[in-house]
């Protein structure tokens, strides 16, 4: 069983709880194929819409691109939204601070210096090229 196999497992049991506070499935459809794809992500919430942090490298978020259904396992529970991508490098270094305000333990993963609470401006800039964010609005909760 792989990392994502044994995570996805976890975030579906009732083993979750120690999981579901920022991580949830999120499921959707390939542009190309059609086929559905399930991954593991983890996430945070601003202004009512649930953000996922991940990689430009990887492919995965190119499937959501113009916007695309997904459904999600939150908290154990079955939810639908609307995906959409993020990737002017300005919106994603202001995100990646609201996130590291949120997650401030991710800096070290990140490798984003913080002095007084406040993120290095150069590691934010250096980190908006690397990656990008998804937003996921829930039905009547997220503000544009």
């Amino acid at each position: 069983m792989n990392g994502n196999s044994f995570i996805s497992w976890v975030l579906r049991s009732p083993l979750h709880g120690f999981l579901s506070d920022g991580m949830m499935l999120i499921t959707f459809s390939g542009q190309k194929t059609g086929k559905k794809y399930t991954i593991p992500v983890g996430y945070f919430w601003k202004d009512g819409c649930l953000w996922i942090l991940t990689s430009r490298n990887r492919t995965w978020w190119r499937n959501l691109q113009g916007g695309a259904v997904v459904d999600l396992l939150l908290k154990r529970k079955q939810v639908s939204g609307f995906a959409v991508t993020e990737h002017d490098e300005e919106n994603v270094a202001e995100l990646l601070v609201v996130y590291l305000a949120q997650i401030p333990q991710a800096a070290r993963g990140l490798k984003v210096q913080v002095e007084n609470g406040k993120p290095n401006t150069e590691d934010i800039t250096r980190l908006a090229k690397e990656r990008l964010f998804v937003r996921v609005g829930l039905a009547g909760q997220c503000k544009e």
